[in-house]
């Protein structure tokens, strides 16, 4: 009986793990099935690009895994049972449950409204495609109702990574809107004292108006209500406060941290499932330098190699190496013809210098083509022939078929 091995969730981290491993395993003893909600990859850290109003590439999953033997389900995931070794979905066709010898944890995170009143309701957000559209259309009707010159406000909550380069994307692709950026401290308290400089210049150049030390309470339809009583207009309010995890490891009895992230050993094995691996931002796992990973693609591409070579290691009885667990630097882009890339030390710090400017942004763009190569070539160039063996029918392929499955041949 081939050893079933289950992937919760395509994006980096999931899609680069079922690719690896179908490379690496072969597929008369294994197989190998991808649950995903959404029928297309998801450049998250395109978002921001694609709710400004730009052409963000959506490669269809079952394209990504045409001729790997790699299975392919759509469906939501509700729960996970690891005493039972199943996984319940929704679909529309009711879903049902799935069964695994090894589990695969990467449904990601989702943001986070810390609990502010009105954020679900009001506020718009740029980490899944379905929102980054919604948030499009929404920028569409003001600068349709502005006229040529566009118009209408934009508030861009949060000043981390994600905020900044939404701030700065929009101010740049949209320029008939006012865009502000609301910041908790100092805006890019994390960066350099250089860095820092150079992003006050990109936002004095874009006309961005930035709001440090102010705390929003309330999100409403067209206004946020501030700590200090202020009340700030706002025609679409887009809320980059930080991101959470999905509770469903935690409603499963998995050992997690705090904030819902599933505990590891070195190997991304949990400490308290040791036939579930997690993966990305779904995991709690300590770099090299002692310190917890960010929720990052870097992250993801890290945390995805280790579990690949362990789960490998696992089943065919080689040693299991330790793979790098590093976080180095921050790529930050502002708008399509700046950017910075902010190096950071062992605590996670920012050092004294960075690179800014054009360069930067080029090859922040590199990174993310690189990116968008990997996942849309799952396993790397796999020989035509061993993909063909991968994408042999068996009997379990048409088991798959009858239950609603697809396998992607």
């Amino acid at each position: 009986m081939k050893h079933r091995i289950v992937v919760l969730g395509a994006g980096y981290a999931g899609t680069y793990v079922a690719g690896n491993l179908t490379r690496r395993l072969s597929p008369a003893d294994t197989e190998i099935t991808v649950v995903n909600a959404e029928p297309v990859f998801v450049q998250r850290l395109r978002g921001h690009q694609l709710a400004a109003g730009q052409k963000i590439e959506a490669p269809q999953l079952a394209d990504v895994f045409a001729g790997t033997g790699i299975r392919l389900r759509l469906a939501r995931v509700t729960a996970v049972d690891p005493e039972r070794q199943v996984v319940a979905m929704a679909d529309a066709d009711g879903g049902g449950e799935l069964g695994y010898d090894t589990l695969v944890y990467a449904l990601g995170s989702h943001v986070a409204d810390h609990g502010v009143p009105g954020v679900a309701e009001h506020a718009f957000d740029v980490a899944g495609r379905p929102s980054s559209l919604r948030l499009r259309e929404r920028l569409d009707n003001l600068d349709s109702q502005g006229g040529r010159g566009g118009g209408g406000s934009v508030l861009v909550v949060g000043d981390g990574l994600t905020g900044i380069e939404t701030a700065t994307e929009f101010a740049e692709s949209r320029p008939g809107l006012s865009v502000a950026l609301v910041a908790r401290g100092e805006l890019g308290a994390r960066l350099s004292a250089g860095a820092r400089s150079h992003l006050r210049r990109a936002c004095d150049r874009l006309g961005i108006t930035v709001l440090e030390h102010t705390s929003v309470e309330a999100v409403e339809a067209t206004r946020v209500l501030c700590a200090d009583g202020t009340a700030l207009a706002s025609d679409a309010t887009v809320w980059t406060a930080g991101f959470v995890v999905n509770p469903i490891a935690a409603a499963a009895g998995l050992e997690v941290t705090e904030n819902g992230q599933i505990v590891v050993d070195r190997t991304m094995r949990s400490v308290s499932h040791p036939n579930v691996y997690a993966v990305g931002d779904s995991v709690h796992a300590i770099g090299d330098n002692g310190r917890p990973l960010p929720m990052s693609c870097a992250s993801a591409g890290y945390t995805g190699m280790q579990a690949t070579v362990a789960i490998v290691g696992g089943l065919t009885g080689r040693k299991i190496p330790n793979t790098k667990l590093v976080y180095t630097f921050n790529h930050i882009s502002l708008g399509r013809r700046d950017g910075m890339l902010q190096p950071v030390d062992d605590e996670g710090l920012a050092k004294p210098k960075y690179m800014g400017g054009r360069k930067a942004a080029r090859i922040k763009s590199g990174i993310l083509k690189g990116s968008l190569w990997a996942t849309s070539h799952p396993t790397f160039g796999l020989p035509k022939r061993q993909r063909h063996l991968a994408a042999a029918p068996d009997a379990s392929a048409g088991k798959a078929a009858a239950s609603g499955e697809k396998a992607v041949a």
